[in-house]
């Protein structure tokens, strides 16, 4: 299933020299990232694997600035993010959560949530955005006035993504997306993601505890152990053939968990 995407030319998302520290119970400074620095390139999927505690869900926060770094810099498009206003920037780079969220109502009205939330008229069930979103996530029309909280789990994580793509963000960030779905769910997910990643031309940034995602869907991949990238590459390179101990021993007992 495993698809190599064309990268952009320019870089979408870069993280330079970037650090986090928090206070510890004891008084002291607890170092959670120390001096991470990738690129996320346009048309490709970065994923992020490690073991729970390594600093995974707190790197992906920082994107859209849920958290802020306490040292270095993470730019969009050369633009340094602290300078972009919070609510443009969360347009621009959409989140979808671990666990699927659904409004009371039917899939519809989910779907036209963040045109409300911006006082926008709602585009219609037989509008081109509704019609855009439903095709890319691979949910039938026939499922609009469907209640969205009866839907099943992956079709409830479909929901979630679709929710992100009607804005049409330049990256779509993943925290753990599969975390709750079985593997045919996975398996379709996979696939949708690497279709959405060709067809809108994403930068997608995926943590995951799951190695069947990374190895099908993964462009550029990210190891980090306690704050720190240990190794990155070639997603399915990578794990075929780890270049560090780390990595290996990881690969033979990975953590089911996600932090």
């Amino acid at each position: 299933m495993h698809q190599q995407q064309k990268s952009g030319t320019d870089p979408y998302v870069e993280f330079i020299d970037v650090g986090v520290t928090k206070p510890s119970p004891a008084g002291t400074s607890m170092v959670i990232l120390d001096r991470i620095s990738f690129t996320a390139r346009q048309g490709e999927i970065t994923g992020i694997i490690g073991a729970s505690g390594s600093g995974k869900s707190t790197l992906i926060r920082l994107c859209n600035r849920l958290d802020d770094p306490s040292a270095g810099t993470i730019e969009l498009n050369g633009q340094n993010i602290a300078t972009i206003d919070p609510l443009l920037l969360r347009r621009k780079i959409a989140m979808v959560l671990q666990k699927p969220f659904m409004f009371e109502g039917t899939l519809l009205e989910n779907l036209q949530r963040p045109f409300m939330f911006r006082k926008l008229a709602p585009p219609s069930a037989g509008s081109l955005e509704i019609t855009r979103v439903l095709d890319l996530v691979q949910l039938p029309a026939e499922m609009l006035d469907r209640d969205a909280r009866s839907l099943s789990g992956g079709e409830q994580q479909r929901v979630n993504l679709a929710r992100a793509l009607i804005n049409h963000p330049e990256v779509l960030l993943l925290d753990e997306p599969t975390s709750a779905l079985d593997r045919p769910s996975t398996a379709h997910l996979a696939s949708t993601l690497c279709n959405i990643c060709q067809s809108e031309h994403l930068a997608i940034i995926v943590v995951t505890h799951d190695l069947y995602l990374a190895e099908h869907i993964v462009n550029h991949l990210i190891y980090l152990e306690e704050g720190r990238i240990v190794e990155q590459g070639v997603g399915p390179q990578m794990l075929a053939k780890p270049q560090t101990t780390a990595l290996s021993n990881f690969l033979a007992k990975p953590e089911k968990s996600s932090s």
